[in-house]
């Protein structure tokens, strides 16, 4: 994939230049999020630094996982996640992960208004987070591996279900500041 912009760089920043500089930049292993804030004619470029997430919810009919794996569970997802995202050991994304487990009984937990033995993996996660496919279908693999494997073979991967919900720009919250996903982009990267 190949991003093109009108402009030249210049010390860290791109200056538009009669409109017909073109700068390519190739998006290998290393991807780049261009954030236009506007410096008179110049733009800053920061390295982007993956589909940034934050709160995980795992809920799960009891019984699925040994009683006390729930913690492995959780940790395992996490790493997951900061795998597919390119931000193992980043020190801001890292604590700002979050979780809660639910641990319903059968008789709460349902598929077609019947009661059954589910897994529900959920993020909830900035706008951009998430939205490249092979995160998707790799991350997506990993976490149902991790409960299938987790509930010693005993749980269906067809009962673990994966899903993410996108929050509106600029309402994120990350150290107690809402932050857009610029900002959001700005500070994991220093991380």
């Amino acid at each position: 994939m190949i991003a093109i912009i009108i402009a030249i760089k210049y010390n860290d920043h791109y200056l538009f230049l009669d409109n017909i500089a073109i700068v390519i930049l190739p998006f290998n292993s290393d991807r780049y999020i261009f954030t236009f804030t506007k410096v008179s004619t110049a733009i800053t470029v920061h390295k982007y630094i993956g589909d940034s997430a934050m709160p995980l919810t795992l809920t799960l009919t009891e019984g699925i996982l040994p009683k006390g794996f729930e913690k492995q569970a959780v940790t395992k997802i996490t790493d997951a996640m900061l795998k597919w995202h390119g931000l193992t050991g980043n020190k801001v994304m890292t604590p700002n992960i979050t979780a809660t487990v639910h641990v319903l009984p059968k008789s709460s937990t349902f598929s077609g208004g019947e009661e059954f033995s589910g897994a529900w993996v959920e993020w909830k996660v900035p706008s951009f987070a998430f939205s490249d496919r092979e995160v998707q279908l790799g991350f997506g693999d990993d976490a149902t591996n991790i409960i299938h494997e987790l509930s010693n073979g005993k749980q269906p991967r067809e009962n673990i279900y994966v899903n993410v919900v996108h929050a509106v720009d600029g309402t994120w919250n990350l150290d107690g500041q809402a932050m857009t996903n610029e900002e959001l982009g700005s500070a994991i990267s220093k991380g």
